[in-house]
């Protein structure tokens, strides 16, 4: 029997043990995660408002519900917990699914100003991430500047825009909602530092802005027109082409009066956060223009803009885990074909799969190629990795080491707190937002 422990419980972990246990009858697959719910950033980087996009939670719990699947929530890796080269004792392979943990910053003055965050710090905020330190976000704000033009740059700007009727229905924690809901910003602006054909949303996401009710979306036609393709988009990909479509559309329509308006700005480098009164009151950018080779370059010419909010979504990079090679330039784990590399060779045994070992890159689905790639190079190795003495059951061996892990029982006990947290509040399921009530409720197993 192949033991192996998958670690990260996000879509790249849960298709990884998918795969696993499709292609080989014996194997069986703990997977392991640091927190003690499943689903990684499908429950914690989704918006809430996204419901089908969350609903693929329900196809991961039916890879997590197989009989030859663990889930052991709870399991720090890396150090201060359970080291790669323990996991090495207890499993014939490991597979770390461990994405990409950290934002990528801009670099300039004025950046770890108070009221200056990154997305993510936002994003976990309002989905209930039990590391997510309570922030007024948005108190005593009037305006706000949303970094970065992708998907998760669309998705903060929607939820700074939204209203909490939209919003109640949703499993948004309650002490987020409330804070959005006495939420007084009326305008928002996300800004790119090139063009809108290099915008990196997709359709489907930047339409939601202009569906958003008693709100306005403006687009500069001047400004956007500074990209030769705006002007004629044809010769675009397809998502680019309907992506200047829609902007467009919004530019070319008449302003209207709307309590809220969102402008959707081009052409602009943030070089300083300015503070006013001890926290950041507007952000300077630079003019830039572009430079025929699809880049930009400075103009020299500058724009100050108000904000008392400012998230920037510039891109995700992942972090060294403890006992593992990490190749900081990529912020990837060096791999071939998901076997990691030690010093250039194949360490026997080891695997990676996900973001950490392509990129943050890619949507949901890429994950699924990506693991069946990693676990067909741990099945073509499993004869050798089975030639050596493990336990039988590794979940003993943990807890004789100290570790106490929360099974899918006890996921299943947070699952129902939070239905009843819900219920109390006149809502639908509400997250628990902090590790004491999430162990609380884990280690409440009655049915």
């Amino acid at each position: 029997m192949l033991h192996v422990a998958v670690v990260g419980s996000g879509p790249s972990g849960v298709y990884t043990a998918q795969s696993l246990v499709e292609q080989d009858p014996e194997v069986r697959v703990d997977v392991l995660d640091r927190l003690p719910c499943p689903y990684g950033l499908v429950r914690y980087g989704v918006a809430p408002d996204h419901e089908k996009i969350k609903s693929l939670q329900n196809k991961l719990r039916a890879v997590m519900e197989h009989e030859r699947i663990r889930f052991l929530g709870g399991v720090e890796v890396g150090a201060g917990g359970v080291s790669p080269a323990r996991l090495r004792d207890l499993y014939h392979a490991v597979v770390y699914c461990v994405g990409a943990a950290t934002d990528r910053h801009l670099g300039i003055p004025g950046e770890e100003l108070p009221g200056s965050w990154s997305a993510t710090e936002f994003v976990s905020w309002y989905s209930a991430h039990p590391d997510s330190v309570a922030h007024g976000f948005v108190h005593g704000a009037r305006t706000a500047v949303v970094i970065g033009v992708g998907n998760v740059a669309v998705d903060v700007t929607r939820m700074l825009a939204r209203e909490a009727a939209e919003l109640s229905p949703t499993d948004m924690p309650q002490g987020a909602l409330a804070a959005l809901a006495d939420s007084k910003i009326t305008e928002i602006q996300m800004v790119g530092r090139r063009g809108p054909s290099q915008a990196r949303f997709t359709t489907k996401e930047l339409r939601e802005l202009g569906a958003l009710p008693d709100t306005e979306v403006v687009v500069d036609e001047a400004e956007a027109a500074l990209d030769p393709a705006y002007d004629d988009p044809s010769g675009l990909p397809a998502v680019q082409r309907r992506n200047v479509e829609v902007l467009r559309g919004w530019a070319a329509a008449p302003p209207r009066r709307a309590p809220r308006r969102i402008r959707l700005r081009f052409f602009l480098r943030p070089v300083e956060l300015l503070a006013e009164g001890g926290r950041v009151g507007a952000v300077r950018f630079e003019r830039t223009v572009p430079d025929g080779q699809g880049g930009v370059t400075g103009s020299g010419r500058y724009e100050d803009i108000e904000a008392q909010v400012v998230l920037r979504s510039v891109g995700y990079r992942g972090v060294p885990l403890a006992g593992l090679p990490f190749d900081a330039a990529s912020g990837t784990v060096p791999h071939r074909a998901g076997r990691v590399l030690r010093d250039g060779a194949v360490a026997p045994g080891e695997y990676v799969a996900g973001w950490i070992k392509r990129g943050p890159t890619g949507v949901i689905g890429t994950n699924r190629p990506c693991a069946k790639e990693t676990a067909a190079s741990l099945l073509e190795d499993a004869p050798s990795l089975m030639a050596r003495v493990v336990p039988g059951d590794p979940l003993a061996a943990l807890r004789a080491d100290g570790v106490a892990p929360v099974e899918w029982a006890g996921w299943q006990s947070i699952e129902r707190a939070e239905a009843e947290l819900g219920a109390s509040l006149g809502r639908g399921v509400v997250k628990l937002p902090d590790w004491q009530s999430l162990l609380a409720a884990a280690s409440d197993h009655a049915p």
